[in-house]
């Protein structure tokens, strides 16, 4: 294989690692970065198998940081239903607004506007949690409707450039939650999120798609998204706890500020 051919797969990799977990939308990222790449790249990374590697290589990284939670959840029946509760919303919005959304990845605008919203969303959790304790560890589990409106807040983030770990965590915090405790529900219920819209991809891709597939850009695709999450999630919970989302706000304002330039530019 050309190793220029792996060039695109690796730079996609990073950005899955990195906007899946941080704050930033890993949705809007992908939409805005494809946009930028040669034709001849995006022909062997933007089909439904790479969507699937990417996803699969941070899911993994999740179970990876959160192995000893996961023990712990497995006996947790609050937990758990928290969990399943916080799950429908996505269910509903991304079974009914399925072709919606689809369209909504092939306009980048779209991308910038949402990240928009995902940067007035870390702004005012970032202005609410100003009173709690620093360093507070407290981990507790949300509410029947806490976890319901959490979960419309990941609900929302379908929509490229609405960062899930953003409005979750944004979420939580609005509904009372420690910073510790939103990130954690957060990234628990990230687990049956990103693992049932990757099962819809992977239909999808078995029945619908001809292409042939690359698995060598696939392996490495998801390597370097597994590999890269791991860092960006451990980076994340620790801005969390030092309350520093704020500062993934102003990037998420500066990007679409950039984006909306130069796309009204090309326009």
């Amino acid at each position: 294989m050309d190793v220029h051919q792996l060039w695109p797969v690796i730079l996609l990799g990073i950005v899955q690692g990195i906007a899946e977990f941080l704050p930033i939308s890993s949705s809007g990222h992908l939409v805005l970065v494809s946009s930028f790449l040669p034709d001849k790249s995006t022909a062997a990374t933007h089909h439904l198998a790479m969507n699937v590697a990417l996803h699969l290589g941070t899911l993994g990284s999740i179970l990876y940081v959160y192995r000893k939670d996961l023990r712990n959840v497995l006996f947790d029946l609050k937990m758990l239903i928290s969990i399943v509760i916080a799950t429908l919303p996505i269910v509903v919005f991304g079974l009914t607004l399925k072709d919606q959304i689809e369209s909504a990845f092939e306009t980048p605008l779209v991308a910038a506007c949402g990240l928009f919203v995902t940067a007035s969303l870390l702004f005012l959790s970032d202005w609410l949690s100003k009173q709690e304790p620093e360093g507070i560890q407290e981990a507790g589990t949300p509410s029947k409707i806490q976890a319901l409106l959490i979960g419309m807040f990941q609900a929302i983030a379908i929509v490229p450039g609405i960062s899930r770990s953003g409005s979750t965590i944004a979420g939580a915090v609005m509904l009372g939650q420690s910073r510790v405790s939103a990130a954690r529900f957060s990234f628990l219920i990230a687990i049956p999120a990103i693992l049932g819209a990757t099962v819809l991809q992977l239909k999808d891709l078995l029945t619908e798609s001809q292409e042939p597939v690359a698995w060598m850009e696939l392996a490495v695709g998801m390597l370097v998204s597994f590999v890269v999450g791991i860092g960006a999630l451990e980076l994340l919970l620790t801005m969390v706890r030092k309350n520093r989302l704020r500062y993934f706000a102003v990037y998420c304002l500066v990007v679409a500020l950039a984006a909306l330039f130069w796309f009204s530019r090309s326009a």
